[in-house]
């Protein structure tokens, strides 16, 4: 779009929606670029997002910590092969003080409302608490992990007991001496179970569908190597590589090799044998499902866990909850005094409490609800010129660091401000056309995974079963596609 008058300049030229991974690596890229006109909203009054928000025992990630950080800021003092939540955090902290990012945010600021003024080209920002503000580009880092899902269950309003979703654990709970139901065999649930029962009088663990369990491996990082790190930063840029390189081999499992899919279930099912010696247990704990169709999970203390004599592994479906505790099929009542919900997140839908309104006040959300998500490499929306999803619609992986696809998407956006500028425009937009082919190869590419084709239901799609969450192939191939923005496919 040109104009012959000069358009009034925004407030802020990038307006940011959240300070967690992706929102902070995105201000940092702006300061590294020299960009410094930007501003952060946080609803929270901390940053850290996925790492601030879910404190229950035993949290930590499952990728690798040398390939779940930021490319540009390796931590070479990372005390474990997996970071736990604290360190995590702690890291987060540390890169936003590093690249004086904290000033750019603004805490406690719900964000509910963006409308693209097409003539300006420009977005006008409102939030919950009635602050208005324009930006040139919004780039929304809300990420997908963010909406707890709670399952309805019959009579649960009637429970006297104590009750929450793991994302939103009570700092003062103690499982010391209670009774405890675990609703979910989850990523989270995994990880709490163990740490719970250690001193809960009683867990009892519903089952709905049992994961595949690969064995975690954790170490600790010795005081040597991080010496070593932080001296020769090229060694952990190796050690960086080749982690990196182990992982995304193991994509091959779910896109349809199935010589590897193979490989891993047998190494999932080793793992079921070497831990569990009752046949019964084993046979409760065994997906009848193809490796990878759900997401693929790592423990090494879950399955002990199970066989502790304070833990029951339940796999009936609960007929309603009562007001001392849950009632399930074709069993008499089991009196507990806390439900822990370990139940996962609503991943695949993105609706969310904001209207965005773009191009002839067409509203995102509402034609989400219709289509489902769709977006352009999970970054751009066609209707909505400079407005960027970070792990948008199908950016999600089963295999290695969604911090790759993040970065990946910093290139291109940033490539994309660099063009614009250079050509005089106020926004370009996806043409409607590409984008519609873009999601149309997504969806056939998707047929041949293992997630499509694999014999179960999985958090990465909605009810009518389209996957709109995982990207169908390699973060190489996605970062090969995303290191310039792609100037045909738009107008």
């Amino acid at each position: 779009m040109n104009s012959t008058t000069t358009p009034p300049l925004p407030q802020y030229e990038t307006a940011v929606i959240g300070a967690g991974f992706g929102g902070l690596g995105m201000g940092i890229r702006l300061k590294m670029a020299g960009r410094n006109s930007f501003i952060i909203f946080e609803r929270a009054a901390e940053l850290g997002g996925t790492w601030r928000d879910n404190t229950y025992p035993g949290c930590a990630c499952d990728i690798p910590s040398i390939v779940y950080s930021f490319s540009f800021d390796q931590n070479p003092n990372w005390s474990r092969k997996f970071p736990t939540q604290p360190e995590l955090l702690a890291y987060l902290k540390a890169c936003a003080e590093k690249f004086d990012v904290r000033s750019h945010i603004r805490f406690q600021t719900n964000v509910n409302h963006l409308a693209f003024n097409e003539k300006e080209g420009m977005w006008t920002i409102q939030t919950a608490d009635g602050y208005t503000t324009t930006a040139r580009y919004v780039v929304s880092a809300m990420g997908p992990l963010n909406r707890p899902h709670v399952p309805r269950l019959k009579g649960f309003e009637l429970f006297s007991g104590l009750s929450f979703h793991s994302s939103k654990w009570p700092q003062t709970f103690d499982p010391a001496g209670r009774r405890i139901a675990v609703i979910g065999t989850g990523a989270s649930a995994i990880q709490f179970i163990p740490q719970i029962a250690k001193t809960a009088a009683q867990v009892d663990v519903y089952q709905r569908t049992p994961p595949w369990i690969l064995p975690r491996s954790d170490e600790p990082v010795s005081p040597t190597r991080q010496k070593w790190f932080k001296r020769f930063p090229f060694l952990q840029q190796l050690a960086r590589s080749r982690a990196y390189w182990l992982l995304e081999i193991g994509v091959l499992a779910f896109l349809g090799n199935e010589a590897m899919n193979r490989a891993a279930e047998k190494q999932a099912r080793n793992h079921i044998d070497a831990s569990i010696a009752d046949p019964q247990l084993r046979e409760i704990v065994t997906p009848n499902y193809q490796f990878g169709c759900k997401r693929a999970l790592i423990s090494d203390d879950y399955y002990p866990a199970l066989q502790q004599e304070n833990v029951t592994l339940l796999t009936d479906p609960i007929e309603e909850i009562t007001s001392t505790g849950v009632l399930p099929k074709n069993r008499p009542e089991r009196p507990v005094d806390t439900i822990i919900f370990g139940t996962g997140f609503v991943a695949s839908e993105f609706l969310l409490d904001m209207k965005i309104f773009g191009r002839d006040n067409r509203e995102l959300f509402g034609e989400w609800q219709q289509t489902g998500p769709e977006a352009y490499y999970g970054t751009a929306v066609s209707g909505y010129p400079n407005l960027f999803f970070l792990l948008g619609p199908n950016t999600g992986l089963g295999h290695n660091s969604v911090v790759l696809m993040i970065e990946a998407q910093y290139n291109y956006i940033l490539d994309y401000i660099n063009a614009l500028e250079k050509k005089g425009r106020l926004f370009l937009d996806v043409k409607s056309q590409v984008q519609e082919e873009h999601n149309r190869q997504i969806q056939q590419k998707l047929k041949s995974t293992v997630w499509q084709d694999g014999g179960c239901v999985s958090w990465y799609q909605m009810e009518n079963g389209k996957n709109t969450t995982l990207w169908p192939g390699s973060t190489l191939h996605y970062h090969r596609k995303m290191k310039r923005w792609h100037h045909k496919s738009y107008e």
